[in-house]
């Protein structure tokens, strides 16, 4: 992909402007047209990933996801290319919307696609191919969704329906539907959970918001945009510090190949007005993410997007990944909406957060602390609140960072009990200004309350194990450190690294360029003459990018009470932190463990 000049004066931090997007939007949009049918109703890109739902939903795919990327690009030539297709595809070629089906999610591009170019292309095609194409739609309104983002499929395409006066009582329905449905899983502070359960990740921002936000903007009701507006505001005072200093989203969630959609909400909130963060701050953060994929191989030498991370990456995938999936990266391009002389696009960058200053923050709804560190750039997200263990690992760690990935084996940033290291049934027990803590389950019938305290780039982690039988081994895990980055983990209580594999694997991961997780292990028991006494288990830990840091062991202290219910870390800041793990109450859930800060 050939760029222009990066400009360096505009964008000190990315050397991007308006004419990268445009250009990086074009080359995408020249690369995939030689995989079109001749029809130009479907989109068969190269790949052996077909996704569960067969090569035809896939082929419907890639035309959908492409042509929104066209929608976003407002280009007349591109989008006559995509009318062509829909001469043909809707009513013959493409497969039928039916309940929890793929269509259902590309009949929603379809649909915002159309809406957004409505002079360029819908009201441009033949009475016949527009009633062909609502005909098709239409099935949307009445197919069940799978209870999660994709409830606001319907809405989106009944959004578009009303617009055009089809079906409009049906229209409706769908609409009021799906936004009902989405308040089931409002959480607060601008946070949905992606369904039932407590699923936090990128489709807050590329789903839940973007969909009833723009659905908002394009009716003009100042009413919806108000609730949804307000809520994206919120969201963004977070979502902001997701980013590294390098560009880098946190590597944490499903679907991550989508990448620069990570941008959307970003760009969402300069267009409709509804955000927190500066224009020169928006472009930046924005302009980053897209520069970080574009530098580490997301694009091949054909100039496609490919199924990964950076380049190809089966550890990234889904069962419904297909060779076109990696295109809802389209959604990232949304501020090609906004004009030139829109001031996201003029006004100097700024830092994000990353960039700014080492920042500790909680986030209340996913029970996250976000801890990022300006002089290497990374951002480490502690999670005591987020799980789907249909994907672990990317959900059920307990942390993920901006330059590293979850490992499958051996896993990294767990607590593995007697073999088992699956968390579920997570109970959020509060996040504040340095910490956050949660308690869980695992399989066995072990239950663990677990604490992260942290400073700099510094982290103590705590997990209390109850339930489970005396000399069962307890493995901690610490991080597997990226390329330039180094990861150390040191016994502070209850566990050592003294056997041989566990001295090396320490000595090994603190340098840089090794893979794997450090690791420190010790045994539960019981004391007293009446049942059971849980055992705690305390370890430091730092992820870093510094080249040459102080020492690990220098930065802090742990001091343990006489009953280990008590926790405090002197950190060599100067600051003290002290925690209790406060006696179980009785409860159904044999769970009641808490941790309280003092």
């Amino acid at each position: 992909m050939h760029l222009p000049a990066e400009d360096r004066t505009t964008s000190p931090y990315t050397g991007y402007t308006r004419a990268h997007w445009e250009t990086a939007a074009d080359a995408l949009l020249a690369a995939v047209e030689p995989w079109a049918t001749p029809d130009r109703a479907l989109y068969h890109l190269p790949g052996d990933h077909v996704s569960h739902s067969g090569h035809l939903s896939d082929g419907l795919e890639g035309y959908a996801r492409t042509l929104l990327l066209a929608a976003f690009r407002q280009d007349e030539t591109v989008l006559g290319r995509y009318a062509d297709g829909l001469r043909t595809g809707p009513g013959n070629v493409w497969p039928n919307v039916t309940d929890r089906g793929q269509p259902l999610v590309e009949a929603a591009s379809v649909a915002l696609a159309l809406r957004l170019t409505r002079p360029l292309l819908w009201d441009r095609l033949d009475q016949q191919v527009r009633e062909r194409t609502a005909a098709w739609l239409t099935d949307a309104l009445t197919a069940e969704p799978w209870p999660c983002n994709w409830e606001l499929f319907p809405v989106t395409v009944g959004g578009f329906l009303l617009e055009i006066g089809h079906e409009p009582e049906a229209a409706r329905r769908a609409v009021d539907r799906g936004l009902e449905r989405i308040e089931d899983w409002y959480v607060g502070g601008g946070w949905y959970t992606d369904g039932d359960g407590r699923k936090y990740d990128y489709y807050n921002g590329w789903a839940m918001h973007l969909y009833p936000v723009l659905h908002a903007w394009l009716t003009g009701e100042e009413k919806l945009l108000d609730l949804y507006g307000g809520r994206l505001e919120a969201h963004l005072a977070d979502y902001a510090h997701l980013f590294g200093g390098d560009g880098a989203p946190l590597h944490q969630g499903r679907s991550l190949t989508y990448r620069c959609a990570t941008a959307a909400p970003l760009w969402l909130g300069a267009l409709t007005g509804r955000t927190p963060l500066p224009p020169g701050e928006t472009r930046r953060l924005a302009s980053g993410a897209l520069k970080y994929f574009l530098d580490r191989g997301a694009v091949d030498d054909r100039g496609l997007l490919t199924l990964g991370w950076h380049g190809p990456d089966e550890t990234v995938l889904q069962s419904y990944s297909g060779p076109a999936s990696p295109y809802w990266a389209a959604k990232g391009f949304l501020g090609l909406l906004l004009p030139p002389d829109h001031e996201v696009w003029t006004a100097p960058e700024e830092p994000g957060p990353a960039g700014r200053a080492d920042v500790l923050r909680p986030i209340e709804g996913p029970n996250w602390l976000l801890q990022s560190t300006r002089s290497d750039g990374v951002v480490r997200l502690h999670n005591h609140g987020s799980e789907d263990v249909r994907y672990d690992p990317h959900y059920t760690r307990f942390a993920y960072s901006t330059v590293t990935r979850p490992l499958a084996s051996p896993p990294d940033n767990t607590v593995t009990i007697g073999g088992d290291h699956l968390r579920s049934g997570i109970v959020p027990l509060g996040a504040g200004e340095d910490w956050a803590a949660s308690r869980y389950a695992v399989a066995s019938g072990a239950r663990v309350t677990s604490l992260v305290v942290a400073d700099g780039a510094v982290e103590v982690r705590a997990h209390l194990v109850a339930g489970a039988d005396p000399g069962t081994e307890v493995r901690i895990t610490g991080w597997a450190p990226g390329e330039d980055e180094r990861s150390e983990l040191l016994p502070a209580h209850g566990v050592s690294n003294g056997t041989p594999e566990d001295q090396a694997r320490t000595a090994a991961t603190a340098v840089t360029g090794v893979t794997g997780p450090s690791r420190v292990t010790g045994v539960t028991r019981v004391t007293g003459l009446t049942g059971e006494s849980p055992t705690l288990f305390v370890a430091v830990a730092r992820l870093t990018g510094d080249p040459d840091p102080a020492p690990l062991a220098d930065l802090v202290t742990v001091e343990i009470s006489d009953d280990e219910r008590e926790l405090t870390a002197h950190w060599a800041t100067g600051g003290l932190r002290r925690f209790r793990f406060t006696d179980p109450q009785d409860g159904p859930d044999g769970m009641s463990w808490s941790v309280t800060p003092e």
